[in-house]
């Protein structure tokens, strides 16, 4: 089997046959896997919404290292797909390169901002659902001290940090938050080891509330954290339904809709800045069956009064990516 064949591997990759009449959306999943049950599971839960209610097929791919980036958005432009969607940061300097080579595709990255003519960017403001997060995390919180867990050492998960860290002060200026990192390199998006070991460590600390931003690493938290009888949150997709009774919460990153929508749009995607806040519903923090009895009618309303003032501009949550900075650190 070639590289080009393990690559394309997958529901829809059938579709590279040739004859196809019509153009098909594609997906890449960054690295981590379309299963990570995280960032990529969230995209994949997108185009797997478009396909029940179109009735479309489309073609999608999971990395295999970074030595594949341009070679599969070249392969796949080459064969007709559009528009082209991607997950992740990474594949911002590829498709720089390679955007201007295909005029009549449209692609659209999430999380990076690339201006290209044919590029839609989509962003999210991850800070603001951390920042209710922090909160909830806060008011569960029997110690005071909380941690959080990112992924990869990069300035889009600082928003995650950042936001969280925001929103605990806020209730506890006393409290401390415990902060790790599983890694420099896309490898810490995959390793649950690390992540288990590092919520242990701070759960020793005194941490009784965890938040995990870290991909497939985040699985090793939240399992970790459950074990030990402590509270998680999630990220991205809906994480609650993996411990039921031991997740405070998910801060859900709507990218399924980031690409549901651009699926949607085919070749009309409109380029630009698109941006995905709270108040568009881009993100927020789940309740459900899994978690509703740990979330007091006080919590709630803490919530609720935090969305409202964000809003409304009277709560400011700060953006890390705006000057790599957080204030409440």
């Amino acid at each position: 089997m070639t590289m080009m064949t393990r690559m394309f591997a997958g529901t829809t990759a059938l579709a590279l046959s040739a004859g196809l009449a019509a153009a098909e959306p594609a997906l890449i999943y960054d690295l981590g896997g379309k299963f990570d049950k995280s960032f990529n599971e969230a995209a994949f839960g997108g185009a797997q919404r478009w396909v029940e209610e179109t009735g479309g097929t489309y073609k999608e791919l999971e990395m295999q290292s970074e030595a594949q980036r341009e070679q599969a958005l070249r392969r796949l432009a080459e064969t007709g797909a559009n528009p082209i969607v991607m997950t992740g940061f990474a594949f911002g300097d590829v498709l720089n390169k390679v955007a201007p080579d295909y005029p009549d595709v449209k692609f659209a990255i999430i999380d990076m901002v690339v201006e290209q003519p044919n590029v839609q960017s989509v962003v999210f403001t991850e800070e603001e659902g951390s920042y209710l997060a922090g909160i909830m995390a806060a008011m569960a919180s029997e110690s005071g001290t909380v941690g959080f867990i990112g992924g990869m050492d990069i300035p889009l998960i600082h928003k995650f940090e950042c936001g969280y860290a925001q929103g605990f002060k806020s209730v506890k200026p006393d409290g401390q938050v415990l902060i790790n990192y599983t890694g420099t390199t896309p490898a810490a998006w995959n390793d649950p080891v690390k992540g288990g070991e590092l919520a242990k460590a701070q759960i020793s600390q005194g941490a009784d509330v965890v938040y995990a931003a870290a991909g497939g690493t985040g699985i090793g938290v939240l399992q970790a954290v459950a074990d030990e009888g402590k509270l998680g949150i999630g990220v991205d997709s809906n994480q609650n339904h993996l411990h039921p009774g031991q997740m405070l919460t998910s801060m859900v990153k709507r990218v399924d809709n980031a690409v549901f929508d651009a699926f949607t749009a085919g070749d009309a995607l409109e380029p630009g800045v698109k941006v995905m806040d709270l108040a568009a519903e881009g993100v927020g923090v789940a309740v459900d069956e899994n978690n509703q009895d740990l979330i007091t009618p006080e919590m709630q309303a803490a919530v609720d009064e935090a969305k409202a003032g964000i809003a409304d501009g009277s709560i400011e949550v700060h953006d890390y990516m705006a000057d790599n900075t957080c204030p409440v650190e």
